[in-house]
């Protein structure tokens, strides 16, 4: 792995630990966090979701999280309250593990400015 890998590692794992504190519970994987960020912008709370409801909040939180680059543009709120997002410039073309690297700088972008979450730099993890 070659530095700036590891030093976002180091970042990600930094917010899963802050995650854990905050929630009680560490999320698995990127799909974890992911869900849990698309209950948080549903803003629904806490409640049961079917198997095609927690697909459903994947999504949401990836299209969130790729707003920040204008990937997606929120296109509003059906009668049920749940967003919908609509593709505003194509994605680049990823392999699996550069689109797990892309998701996950954009969700501690996202945890960055939603919740002035601040990951540890570089210089403090040597």
């Amino acid at each position: 792995m070659i530095r700036k890998d590891l030093d976002m590692e180091r970042q990600w794992q930094a917010l899963i630990s802050e995650m854990e504190r905050l929630i009680g519970q560490r999320p698995k994987d990127l799909n974890g966090v992911l869900f849990l960020l698309g209950v948080q912008e549903l803003g629904k709370g806490h409640q049961h979701f079917t198997k095609e409801q927690k697909q459903d909040l994947i999504h949401i939180a990836i299209c969130k999280v790729l707003s920040l680059s204008g990937y997606y543009e929120l296109e509003g709120l059906d009668e049920d309250g749940w967003p919908h997002w609509k593709l505003k410039k194509k994605l680049p073309h990823f392999d699996l593990l550069e689109q797990e690297k892309v998701l996950k700088m954009h969700v501690m972008e996202y945890f960055e400015r939603e919740f002035d979450w601040i990951p540890p730099s570089a210089s403090n993890s040597r």
